[in-house]
């Protein structure tokens, strides 16, 4: 049986950490944030009952690292790195044979690598099945807004990151037009001139420019608060959020009932899986970065699949693959932590086309 762990932090101190203390949940944010640097990583739950389509199953933990996105940025890295190897170390401990790392986890110092360097089991930042998911999903979605994919204008935000730039690469391959957004515009013409493919490749720093003409629009960031800015988005476009923090603001699918707003990378997760834990998902449903991990312990392939900042496009069309093998799919579309239905992606077409 493949053993594996992954390393969960809280999104929003109050909400998240009340899943698990409720006693800590009428703390003052500022309280619970200086509270939370000094409480040490320790396992949170069993994840039970994977099971493959091929009979292969897996079991392992999910394993708190207790700091928020904005203390991840905003504390001293190495205070940063050494709590999120104390939490691989927590997992090689329980038996973990291959630990994935979660959102923020995954971002910070050298996406991963100094935390493989330190650790004896192998590490996975999860980006490989989280691009596939992401373009997969964003494709789906645009077909069921009645967009031609292979005709659509595609812009990436976060580009020049390592999800972004794999993002780019596929994408480029199957439309007329990819718009690289970031910060850093050096990069983004030095990844600009490196895209193959038969689209047309445009870049800029300014987010509002780049996202009027896209049909899709994948975001990818590592903001710590929502940039994508609503007002600039096209009427019946498609936006795949795959940033955890948000790229998107609630308040963008409020004043926009005109654009399709779907997270990037839920999975559908084969066999009677039990988290016993509640992440914010429906039953059986987990994270792409999440399902990387559990793919790895299903093949009992424990090497560091996914580290550092330059993915592989192979990587990813291979975890893709091995996916399919095992039985995880898309889990239909949710957006802001509820289940898209066939109804809201009718009436956000009905609104496109009024205005």
């Amino acid at each position: 049986m493949g053993e594996f762990a992954f390393i969960i932090h809280p999104v929003s101190g109050a909400k998240d950490v009340a899943r698990k203390y409720r006693a800590l949940r009428m703390l003052p944010e500022p309280v619970l944030e200086r509270l939370l640097k000094w409480i040490p990583p320790r396992p949170i739950s069993k994840i039970t009952g994977i099971t493959s389509n091929t009979g292969a199953e897996a079991h392992g933990w999910f394993v708190g690292c207790p700091l928020t996105p904005a203390q991840f940025m905003e504390l001293p890295q190495d205070f940063v790195l050494a709590k999120i190897i104390r939490a691989a170390r927590v997992a090689q401990g329980l038996g973990a044979k291959v630990v994935g790392l979660g959102a923020m986890t995954a971002v910070v110092g050298d996406a991963g690598v100094t935390i493989a360097d330190n650790v004896d089991i192998a590490v996975t930042t999860g980006n490989s099945y989280t691009v596939w998911t992401a373009v997969e999903g964003a494709r789906r979605a645009a077909e069921l807004m009645g967009t031609d994919v292979s005709q659509a204008r595609v812009a990436v935000m976060g580009a020049t990151g390592s999800i972004g730039q794999v993002c780019v690469r596929i994408m480029a391959e199957e439309v007329p037009l990819v718009t690289l957004i970031g910060r850093n515009e050096p990069r983004l013409a030095k990844l600009a001139a490196t895209v193959d493919g038969k689209a047309d490749i445009k870049y800029t720093t300014d987010p509002t420019a780049g996202l009027k003409e896209a049909d899709i629009v994948i975001t990818v960031t590592s903001a710590v608060d929502t940039v994508v800015p609503g007002e600039a988005l096209k009427p019946g476009a498609v936006v795949c959020d795959v940033a955890r923090p948000r790229d998107v603001s609630k308040k963008v699918a409020q004043e926009r009932p005109d654009v399709l707003v779907i997270e990037g990378g839920a999975v559908e997760v084969p066999g009677p899986v039990d988290f016993h834990f509640n992440f914010g998902f429906p039953p059986k449903t987990a994270y792409a970065c999440m399902a990387e991990t559990m793919i790895l312990a299903l093949e009992e392939r424990y090497e560091s699949y996914t580290l550092g900042r330059d993915l592989s496009l192979e990587r990813v069309r291979e975890i893709a693959a091995l996916a399919e093998k095992h039985g995880f799919k898309l889990a239909g579309f949710r957006s802001f932590e509820k289940q898209v239905t066939e109804e809201h992606i009718e009436g956000v077409k009905r609104a496109a086309a009024r205005r």
